[in-house]
């Protein structure tokens, strides 16, 4: 029996080492764990630090970026209205340039209009005595051929409308794009 004695005390010391390895083993993995756990702790406090930070930067730089465009807008916005405002005058003024320079070549036409005009009528006045004697002898038709031509001079006057009427519209569309230059390169 003294056998089964020393079986069982040599298994109950083996019981006892391995208590004390697990023991020991535990403490160390707890222990590892617990150091484990505060630096990953530590890490995360950090991490959320940096990036409160990165945060609060990313919206002051919102923020001023916001700010510089309202002011770049605002200025943006008084240039264009400057820049309005003065091509409004500009066109004004042009407008008032080319319709007195209308009115200018309206009266030159009108002054053409009456001196071809005033020959037109002496001429149809005295063709009228060349109609009222067809019958006479053919010296008499010399001077109705005289009438004939100085009736073209009326034809001239009336074929020199279109081209007065042409030049105004010209000189219309001149000043025009005088003024259209004006504003453009201003």
């Amino acid at each position: 029996m003294s056998n089964g004695d020393g079986v069982t005390a040599m298994a109950s010391d083996a019981v006892e080492t391995v208590k004390e390895k697990v023991a020991e083993v535990s403490g160390a993995v707890a222990s590892s764990a617990s150091a484990t756990v505060a630096k990953v702790k530590k890490a995360a406090k950090t991490a959320e630090k940096k990036v409160k930070t990165k945060v609060a930067e990313a919206k002051k730089a919102a923020k001023s970026a916001e700010k510089t465009v309202k002011t770049k807008v605002a200025k943006a916005r008084k240039a264009v209205k400057k820049a309005v405002a003065a091509t409004k005058k500009k066109l004004t003024t042009a407008s008032k340039d080319a319709k007195k320079e209308v009115a200018v070549l309206k009266k030159k036409v009108a002054a053409k209009k009456v001196a071809g005009k005033a020959p037109a009528k002496k001429a149809v006045a005295k063709k009228a005595p060349a109609k009222k004697a067809p019958a006479k002898t053919a010296v008499k038709k010399a001077p109705a051929k005289k009438a004939a031509v100085k009736k073209a001079p009326a034809k001239k006057a009336a074929a020199s409308k279109a081209p007065a009427k042409k030049a105004a519209k010209k000189a219309v569309k001149k000043v025009a794009k005088k003024a259209a230059g004006k504003t453009a390169s201003k």
